[in-house]
This record gives structure tokens, sequence and C-alpha cells, in this order.
């Protein structure tokens, strides 16, 4: 949709052509910068683990760089917990590496991301942070460890809002619902 009103779109990510990052997973940046592109957009692949400080802040560098210090939306939709999450379990009995390391890519990665993209939109005054999550509320979702990287996202949105406001940024959460993803479609075997 961005690439159909023609946005620049820098797509980050781990997974690129010839090294996907998630198991079984074949979806690259690189692609989905090439469907911006085919909408009309400019579609930007970076190979970027948003776990790393560094490397994080080198993208935004070099989108101060190549946009003279513009930046309208940034989108945190990095999760990474599929494989992580265990259903049906109390919290004690599942891995507590695991457990943490989905804080680790779908909260801290979220973090970092706004910490380094924040200061391009307060210098213009403008711009938007969006946090994907799941659910509306502050209610248990069936897990300890999904529940609170969901429920920990919908709070970064309200209190990067409150620090956002007096510079004219918002921060806010959207739960997009069902997430017609390709490993969705794939769990329920709809080839399309």
């Amino acid at each position: 949709a961005l690439g159909a009103a023609g946005a620049t779109v820098y797509v980050t990510g781990r997974s690129v052509r010839g090294k996907p990052a998630t198991a079984g997973r074949p979806e690259t940046i690189d692609e989905t910068a090439e469907m911006v592109t085919a909408r009309g957009g400019i579609g930007i692949a970076v190979r970027v683990d948003h776990t790393v400080a560094d490397e994080v802040k080198a993208l935004f560098e070099r989108v101060r760089r190549e946009q003279e210090g513009r930046l309208d939306v940034l989108v945190n939709d990095v999760w990474g917990g599929d494989e992580l999450a265990v259903w049906g379990k109390p919290f004690w009995e599942q891995s507590l590496h695991n457990g943490l390391l989905m804080q680790d890519r779908a909260v801290r990665s979220h973090i970092i991301t706004s910490y380094y993209g924040a200061p391009l939109m307060v210098a213009r005054r403008r711009g938007l942070i969006v946090e994907i999550t799941d659910g509306d509320d502050y209610g248990y979702r069936g897990n300890l460890f999904y529940s609170l990287v969901k429920i920990s996202n919908i709070h970064l949105a309200a209190a990067m809002a409150a620090d956002l406001r007096p510079h004219d940024v918002t921060a806010l959460a959207v739960t997009p619902g069902f997430l017609r993803s390709e490993a969705m479609l794939d769990h329920f075997g709809v080839t399309e």
C-alpha cells in the first residue's frame, strides 16, 4: 500500500535473498522491497538485525543521509517469536531462554529502533511511530512471554506518545487482527 501511494520504503530485517532468517520461511526483505517498487514506490532493502543497536543506528544514519533527514512513518513489527511460543504449559515449565529471547526480539528491538528513529521525526516536528501488536488490552493471552511482548508493545506506544507529544510526533499501537501472512496461509493450508 505504501508503494501504491508512491512512498520510499526502507524494508528492513534479517532475511535476505539466499539467507532467510526464519527456518522454513523463504520470504525476504528483497522481495518485499521489489513489491513496493512494482506498485509505484521506491523499495529499499537493508539487512538489519534490530536487536543490534549499531546496525539500527547505521540504518537511521543512512535514512538521514539519503532522505535529507526525513522519516515520516516508522513501523515496529519485529516479532520472531513463533518458534519460541509454547501453548498449554505454565511459564515455569517453558524454556526461560526462549521466553527471554522473545522479549529481546519483539520488545527490545522496538525500543532500539524507536530510539534511533524518533530523533529524525522530532527534528522535523512530524512523524508517526506504529507499534504492531496483538490485542487492545492488558489481558492474559495464553502464554506469559507472549502476553508480555504484546502488552509491552501497547505500553511502548503509550509511553512514547507521552514523550513525543510536545514535539508533534505521534506514537500508537495497532492490532491488525488476523494477519494474512505467508506463514499463516501455510498453517491453514491456503494456496493462493
